[in-house]
C-alpha cells in the first residue's frame, strides 16, 4: 500500500503538480514568506475585510459561546442561527434561508437530496469540485454542457426534458478559475419555458462584491426570486466561515429532513455565527469598496485586452493560462520576486494543459500597486504565455 501511494505521489511530482503546505505569515494585505514581503493576490479576501486591522474593533464578544457539541436537530440550534438566517432572509426579499457549515457541505448535501434516479443534472463543464462531488453522491444522471454555452445547454434540454421528472441546471455565477460570469437572466428565461427545470446557482465568488448590497450576480441581474437554490458563502469576501442556501420555505423544510451534510454535521459555534452576521452587515454597507474593486477590475481588463483577443474574464478574478505546470511554477516564482504573491494553479484544480497564474484583485489593493503589476505582466514573453 505504501509503495502504491509513493508511486502515485512521484507521478504527481513529475507532472509538476506536487503541493506542499506553505509556511507564511499574513499581515494585512501582505504575505511574508522567508522574510520576503509580497502583496497578497492569491486570497479570496475580495473586499479586504480579512486584511483590515480595524474590521473587528467593535465586535462584541460578550456572552458568546465558543463551543458546539451536537447537530442543529439535537441541541445545536442556537438563537444566533435564527438571527443570521433572518437577516439573510431580509436581504434576499424575504425568501427562506438555511445555513450550512461550508459551501462544500451545501453542495454535497443539497444536490443528492433534491434528485432521484428520475432526475437529470445539467452542470456547466467548469463547476467547482464540491458540486462535482455532490453530483457523484446523487442518484441522478449527469450531463456536462460546454462552459457558459447556452446554445449547447438549450439543445440538451430540448432533447431530454420529457425523459425526467426534474432537470437541475447547475452553474456558478462567477467561476473561480476563469473569472467569467454566467448570464443568469438567460438561464431564468430558459428555466421558465419548462415546468420541470430547477435552477441551482453557486454565488461563492460573487457574494460581497456584486450587486447593490453585495448579494451577488443574482442581485445585480435582478433574478433573486427566480433561482430555486441560490448558494452563498461567508468564507471568501465576508471573511468568516459557513454557507447558506436561499430558497422557498418548502424547499428549506425538505432540506432539513433530507440533506445528509446538514443532518449529520455538528452545529457551528455561536461565536462563528455572530461573527458572520457582523461581517455580513459590514459587507452590505461597503458600496464604495465594491465600486472601487469594479473600477480596478475594468482597468486591469482594459490593459489585458490590449495584449490579447478573447479575454473572457470580466470580474475581479483574472487567470493567466500558461499550460505547462512546471513553467507555470517558474513564472510564479519570478513574479513573487517582484513583490506579488501570485500562486500557480495546476491540475486537478484545473484541466490538464491549462495551468495558470490566478490573480485575485481585492479592494485593499492600491492603483499604484496594480500599475506596477500590470507593467510586470505586460513585459512577460507573450510567445510563452497565453493570456486567457
Amino acid at each position: 500500500m505504501i509503495d502504491f501511494l509513493a508511486d502515485r505521489l512521484n507521478k504527481i511530482e513529475k507532472k509538476g503538480n506536487l503541493r506542499v503546505l506553505p509556511e507564511l505569515k499574513i499581515e494585512g494585505k501582505y504575505v511574508y514568506v522567508e522574510n520576503r514581503c509580497m502583496l497578497n493576490l492569491s486570497s479570496n479576501d475580495y473586499l479586504g475585510l480579512a486584511s483590515s486591522f480595524y474590521s473587528n474593533k467593535d465586535f462584541d464578544r460578550k456572552e458568546t459561546k465558543f463551543a458546539s457539541s451536537s447537530s442543529r436537530l439535537l441541541t445545536g440550534n442556537s438563537i444566533e442561527y435564527r438571527q443570521l438566517e433572518n437577516r439573510l432572509s431580509e436581504l434576499y426579499y424575504s425568501r427562506a434561508v438555511l445555513l450550512f457549515n461550508s459551501g462544500y457541505h451545501a453542495n454535497i448535501g443539497i444536490l443528492p437530496a433534491i434528485t432521484t434516479r428520475r432526475s437529470l443534472i445539467l452542470a456547466d463543464k467548469l463547476v467547482h469540485a464540491s458540486i462535482i462531488d455532490g453530483i457523484r453522491l446523487s442518484e441522478a444522471k449527469c450531463i456536462r454542457f460546454k462552459h457558459n454555452d447556452l446554445n449547447h445547454l438549450n439543445s440538451i434540454v430540448e432533447r431530454e426534458f420529457n425523459n425526467y421528472d426534474i432537470i437541475v441546471i447547475v452553474v456558478e455565477s462567477i467561476y473561480s478559475m476563469d473569472g467569467d460570469i454566467s448570464d443568469l437572466k438567460a438561464l431564468v428565461k430558459l428555466k421558465n419555458k419548462y415546468d420541470n427545470i430547477v435552477l441551482y446557482v453557486d454565488e461563492a465568488h460573487a457574494v460581497g462584491v456584486r450587486g447593490k448590497n453585495g448579494l451577488g450576480c443574482a442581485e445585480e441581474q435582478n433574478v433573486i426570486p427566480n433561482i430555486d437554490f441560490l448558494i452563498g458563502t461567508f468564507g471568501k469576501a465576508l471573511a468568516s466561515y459557513g454557507a447558506y442556501v436561499v430558497c422557498d420555505e418548502k424547499k428549506r423544510n425538505f432540506l432539513i429532513n433530507t440533506a445528509r451534510s446538514f443532518i449529520f454535521s455538528t452545529a457551528l459555534p455561536s461565536v462563528n455565527l455572530r461573527w458572520s452576521l457582523y461581517m455580513l452587515n459590514k459587507a452590505v454597507e461597503m458600496k464604495q469598496e465594491r465600486m472601487y474593486l469594479n473600477n480596478l477590475s475594468i482597468k486591469v481588463h482594459t490593459v489585458f485586452n490590449e495584449c490579447v483577443e478573447n479575454n473572457c474574464s470580466f470580474s475581479h478574478i483574472i487567470p493567466f493560462i500558461i499550460g505547462d505546470s512546471h513553467r507555470c511554477s517558474l513564472y510564479a516564482k519570478e513574479i513573487q520576486k517582484e513583490g506579488f504573491y501570485i500562486l500557480p494553479v495546476r491540475p486537478p484544480t484545473v484541466p490538464e494543459g491549462t495551468s495558470r497564474l490566478r490573480i485575485s484583485l481585492t479592494a485593499a489593493c492600491t492603483e499604484n500597486e496594480i500599475d506596477k503589476l500590470l507593467s510586470l505582466m505586460k513585459n512577460l514573453d507573450k510567445n510563452e504565455i497565453h493570456i486567457y
